[in-house]
């Protein structure tokens, strides 16, 4: 029970200290990160919006081609 309890409180202390050092570390504020964040993650929504219009359009062209009447030559 007490190396469980050991590995427990260093778990925490660690914890707490990885959380520090990331704090002192980050090359951004708050506010600023909130924004970066959010700016990436339209260009990423756009950039999926985007290829998935592409996709669409393709497979309803096919889709389009595999339900024409088909021409037979004789």
């Amino acid at each position: 029970m007490n190396k469980t309890v050991n590995f427990i409180l260093g778990a925490i202390i660690g914890g707490f200290l990885g959380a520090i050092i990331a704090i002192l570390l980050a090359p951004y504020s708050g506010e600023e990160l909130r924004t970066e964040i959010n700016v990436r993650a339209d260009r990423v929504r756009s950039e999926v919006a985007k290829a998935a219009a592409e996709r669409r359009a393709e497979l309803e062209s096919q889709l389009a081609a595999l339900r024409a009447p088909k021409q037979y030559e004789q």
